[in-house]
């Protein structure tokens, strides 16, 4: 158990800024823009010795709570009830607004312990706004500069009783909880993934508007996403952790990804990198399709990229309760496939509602059949006998009147599974035939679903020392 702290205030004070100096890297997206920070986003913080969860939140608005910003405002809520202490920022050199006193006496309502931090403090600019900030009641401000790293000294001696309360509760319930962690590793040590110290590392994907969120919040079975019709809601990409049927699961949500034309704002852009970066660090790739319009041409683009990085892929048909005539559309969807995504023959297409949960657990059972695919691994002799068959019925063309040799396959990697042939002209191997033996390391060894790359290496010359 580790102490919790949320960073709360109005739009645009630095709240994001201070979570990316704690945390020590670039996670949340900051802009001039206000309202950039939509949903919570969690992660480690460090401050000298002190190890906490610092939690960054969305911008605190008067609005109704049915607006897209009362949504926002309610996630931020829940955070200052799951804390144990509340940042509360202001900006110094704007000085004390309306909107400050406003939510400073809904925090003082809150039992939770509040810091009052006067960000954007540096220079003399700051110095009325620090001086206003005593006037709202939380005890004395703490001058910061989150973007300079100016004040940290002063946060961290406001942080320390917090860190150590919740340190000795965690030592307090140190002997209970001692057997059930030997019990656990016990069983999990075995596990390559899945485990508590080993998540698999999921991200969602697809268009705006596609139920991407939806999903995570069926998932996880509360409100933790911020969701609505509106598209475009999720911006950041967040991480939240999961377990299904003892499999523990780090699911990313992700900004959806439109077509790269329509991107013209800074911060869509910035949305969109954060997805693209979450693909590549993602082991498993759920990409979301909108069932009553699947199969968009960029919904093709999104699988594309996904393959070309090299993920594991699962196909969610969402919003399938939506669906009257659903044989007709499945035969749609398989002819699709079959025309359009060659070159993930026999990946799974799972059909769901992710508003009510339908087809949740053939997901996931696809997600970790995809993985295991990823991690395959074929047998050198099992390749090579292959091999001889192919070149036996199907030899590769003649360049120049001389034929290009394959003589040796093997498989040095996984994740996705790389294959090698070593032969005389790699260069003039056409990839028509690179295709035709991909096709046929998918067919002859069931590896469905997953991307598959094969490359060409060309064979030492043994008489090339001898020459004169």
């Amino acid at each position: 158990m580790t102490a919790t702290v949320a960073i709360i205030g109005r739009p645009n004070v630095g709240k994001s800024t201070l979570f990316n100096r704690l945390v020590g890297k670039r996670l949340a997206l900051v802009d001039d823009t206000p309202g950039v920070t939509r949903d919570r986003r969690s992660g480690d913080a460090r401050l000298g010795d002190l190890r906490f969860k610092i939690v960054d939140t969305a911008g605190l608005e008067e609005a109704e709570a049915a607006s897209l910003e009362g949504r926002m405002r309610a996630q931020t809520e829940e955070a200052i009830r799951d804390a144990d202490a509340c940042l509360f920022l202001i900006d110094a050199r704007a000085g004390l607004m309306p909107l400050d006193e406003h939510f400073a006496n809904l925090l003082r309502r809150a039992d939770t312990p509040v810091i009052l931090c006067a960000n954007k403090a540096e220079g003399k600019a700051g110095d009325g706004g620090l001086y206003d900030a005593f006037t709202l009641g939380l005890g004395d401000p703490v001058p910061l500069s989150a973007e300079h790293g100016e004040g940290l000294s002063e946060l961290y001696d406001f942080l320390r009783p917090i860190v150590d309360a919740a340190e000795e509760m965690e030592s307090s319930s140190e002997f209970t909880e001692a057997r059930t962690d030997v019990d656990v590793e016990d069983e999990e040590i075995d596990e390559p993934v899945g485990t508590v110290e080993r998540p698999l590392r999921m991200a969602i994907v697809g268009r705006p508007n596609a139920g991407k969120s939806t999903l995570i919040n069926q998932m996880l079975g509360e409100e933790r996403l911020l969701t609505g019709p509106e598209a475009g809601i999720t911006r950041d990409s967040i991480s939240v952790e999961w377990e299904w049927q003892d499999h523990h699961v780090k699911v990313f949500d992700t900004a959806g990804i439109r077509k790269k034309a329509r991107v013209q704002e800074k911060l869509e852009k910035l949305s969109v990198a954060d997805a693209l970066r979450a693909i590549k660090f993602a082991e498993v790739v759920v990409v979301t399709l909108d069932a009553t319009i699947s199969f968009e041409k960029q919904d093709l683009q999104i699988i594309d990229l996904c393959a070309r990085e090299g993920r594991a892929i699962v196909i969610a048909l969402n919003k399938w309760d939506l669906i009257e005539d659903r044989e007709d559309a499945w035969g749609h969807i398989k002819d699709s496939q079959a025309r359009y995504l060659n070159q993930l023959r026999g990946v799974e297409i799972v059909t769901m509602s992710g508003i009510n949960g339908q087809g949740l657990d053939k997901l996931m059972q696809a997600v970790f059949r995809a993985y295991e695919m990823w991690n395959k691994r074929v047998g050198t002799s099992g390749l090579n006998r292959w091999l001889e068959g192919v070149l036996i019925h199907h030899p590769p063309p003649a360049v120049s009147g001389r034929r290009v040799r394959l003589r040796f396959m093997t498989q040095p990697k996984t994740r996705p599974p790389h294959f090698v042939v070593f032969c005389s002209k790699p260069d003039n191997l056409p990839e028509s035939y690179t295709r035709y033996l991909v096709n046929g390391i998918r067919e002859r060894f069931d590896i469905k679903g997953t991307p598959i790359r094969l490359s060409y290496r060309k064979g030492d010359n043994p008489y090339h020392k001898k020459r004169r």
